[in-house]
């Protein structure tokens, strides 16, 4: 198994929890100086470049001979009103949690196909289904991953490649810590009160969030499965029940419940 983003957060829980199993697991992890000490094998890889993705599947087939599942969960999250994020601050977002995901893709397929049989698992989120205000683009890269995750399952089925997409709530993991603001985020007075508003919810909501090790116990009831849904929503009851909302409530209602949740409710846009 090849778990990417596995130096912390739910790619390490889930590279934890498979060793655990007795899988034998290879967490990717762009730079392993910093990815400490784990008890499954650390393989260098950086999910926005196309050599080293290469390089560290063909490690991984060299030693094994195969490889029967991965799980896609490097990410990272850049935050800002999309007028305030540059396109190039934008691309990078998309670099990595969508490229990064198309390369591992790309490389281990052949793979994949010629065993006839395999598991891809991609960890997106309920940003693929619910936009958040000032996380546009991250929004917009996971919005991208359901379309990827739809088209890529067809196309591999007759292989016997099961394609699943992991949509976590609210998770704790290092990604609170480690998110990037839009270098304009804090200096742009028009957006500036909505945008401390609304990430200070956001953030607090996954300090309190559940436990990674939620996503890697259901990943593992489902590759016990001979068939296997595209989408499982993972995370508080409260969470799954909004994805449902949405697809029930005319929008302008659930937009504003969702501006309510969020802390925008009584924010409006004060012109500099």
């Amino acid at each position: 198994m090849l778990v990417t983003g596995a130096s912390s957060g739910i790619g390490e829980a889930c590279a934890v929890h498979f060793h655990n199993r007795d899988w034998r697991v290879y967490g990717a992890s762009r730079n392993i100086q910093s990815a400490g000490s784990h008890p499954f094998a650390i393989l260098p890889m950086d999910v926005t470049s196309d050599v080293s993705v290469a390089e560290g599947v063909r490690q991984i087939f060299e030693q094994e001979g195969r490889i029967d599942a991965v799980i896609n969960s490097a990410g990272i999250s850049i935050v800002g009103a999309v007028e305030d994020t540059t396109i190039a601050e934008a691309k990078a977002q998309f670099e990595t949690n969508f490229f990064g995901i198309v390369r591992v893709c790309r490389a281990v397929l052949p793979i994949m196909r010629c065993q006839r049989s395999g598991a891809f698992v991609i960890i997106g989120s309920m940003a693929g289904q619910l936009a958040i205000p000032f996380q546009g683009h991250y929004t917009a890269s996971k919005f991208a991953l359901e379309g990827l995750a739809e088209a890529l399952r067809m196309e591999v089925m007759p292989f016997g490649i099961h394609v699943v997409l992991m949509e976590p709530g609210n998770i704790r993991t290092p990604i609170t810590a480690n998110r990037q603001r839009a270098a304009a985020s804090g200096t742009h007075p028009p957006y500036l009160e909505g945008f401390e508003r609304s990430l200070a919810v956001i953030e607090q909501a996954e300090i309190n969030g559940a436990d990674p090790a939620l996503v890697a116990r259901q990943i593992e009831r489902i590759l016990a499965k001979p068939r296997s849904n595209l989408r499982y929503v993972v995370g508080h009851w409260s969470e799954r029940f909004a994805v449902s909302l949405k697809r029930v409530l005319p929008y302008k209602l659930y937009e504003w419940l969702a501006m309510q949740i969020i802390g925008l409710g009584a924010w409006r846009q004060l012109a500099p």
